[in-house]
């Protein structure tokens, strides 16, 4: 990966994008695409849109950009913040975390707070944190002194900074799914300095992590012919992973492509020629029932869209520290490039 897009992906993961507040990252997702795309734009639903205009077949490359969060949802007379969480969080990773408030006075650092383990009982030792059991002290007297700081309804993310590992790899909050929106994108890039037949889009969608809310309405309003959806994945080659249930899927083995559920059976076969074509490792990973992506929204929006799944291996999906591979997300957006460049001018994709 070059210096300009390793910038770019590390400015896009010091952003802050809960499901429902995406604005920032959304803002300079948009703002690298200006220097290269036809046509930026954004929908009232926070959707990002950057096109490559063409007269063939319309092509979408979708990643959603929000990431799992929390909103206050009181503020107690003491000063100490409650909250809820957004989108699915492993509850207990919670304890002790450094926080960034969004509020609409500018970010309000916070930690989240639980009884010390000193003074836990016996039986609650044993027992997980819940998020109802915590809360965030932002070092306010009172609530009327926190009150003017943060309101009920903002929203927060953990405060984790990103870090360069051995390997190429990268650990850091927010990969599922920045990472998406930024191989998106990277993708059209690449197909910028020699334009495909197709008519290209990346898309940065919203809300995925609530309900695949963005996606669904993004894609009724372009009604493409095809759609690539981009996430990350569960690696299988860490200690206790299950490779019977979830396959060989290594860090640095390269992106998957899915097969089954709503990832359509041509698209799958054209993803893995154009990776052989171009030379590109990548694994197969199966969706037999749905694939937890933003595909299972789109697949059946209008008669139906046919979709494919790129996905990247993640270890610790969903916690503060999730890892990726940086040759990973290069291959991925090699992948699209290859792929969008083998679509012609026609591209048939009924089941016959």
């Amino acid at each position: 990966m070059n210096e300009d897009a390793k910038k770019f992906l590390f400015d896009l993961l010091d952003t802050s994008s809960p499901a429902g507040f995406e604005e920032e990252a959304a803002r300079r997702w948009r703002s690298e695409a200006e220097g290269f795309a036809d046509d930026v734009t954004v929908d009232v639903n926070g959707n990002s849109f950057a096109r490559l205009s063409g007269g063939g077949p319309k092509i979408v490359l979708e990643g959603h950009i929000d990431e799992i969060g929390m909103q206050i949802s009181h503020i107690d007379d003491d000063g100490f913040l409650w909250f809820q969480g957004i989108g699915g969080w492993d509850d207990q990773v919670l304890t002790g975390q450094h926080v960034r408030i969004i509020s609409s006075g500018g970010a309000v650092p916070g930690v989240v707070g639980r009884r010390p383990a000193h003074l836990l009982t016996e039986d609650e030792r044993g027992k997980a944190s819940r998020i109802k059991d915590l809360w965030i002290d932002i070092g306010a007297e009172s609530g009327e002194a926190a009150k003017p700081m943060v309101r009920v309804g903002d929203p927060i993310v953990v405060e984790r900074p990103l870090a360069e590992l051995a390997g190429g790899m990268i650990a850091s909050r927010g990969l599922d799914n920045r990472v998406g929106a930024f191989v998106a994108l990277e993708a059209l890039r690449l197909l910028s300095s020699e334009r495909p037949a197709a008519d290209v889009y990346a898309l940065a969608a919203t809300q995925e992590e609530i309900g695949f809310r963005g996606a669904r309405t993004a894609v009724f309003e372009l009604d493409p012919d095809a759609v690539i959806v981009l996430d990350v994945t569960h690696a299988t080659d860490h200690p206790n992973a299950d490779k019977h249930g979830g396959g060989d899927v290594r860090i640095n083995g390269g992106p998957t492509i899915a097969r089954g559920s709503v990832a359509h059976p041509a698209i799958a076969r054209m993803l893995e020629d154009a990776a052989n074509g171009a030379g590109i490792p990548y694994a197969i990973e199966t969706a037999p029932r749905s694939s937890g992506t933003d595909a299972d929204g789109i697949a059946p929006s209008r008669a139906g869209i046919p979709c494919g799944i790129v996905s990247f291996p993640c270890r610790y999906m969903h916690s503060p520290s999730e890892m990726v591979s940086l040759s990973d997300l290069q291959h991925a957006a090699e992948l699209l490039a290859a792929f969008v460049r083998s679509v012609g001018s026609d591209l048939d994709l009924r089941r016959t």
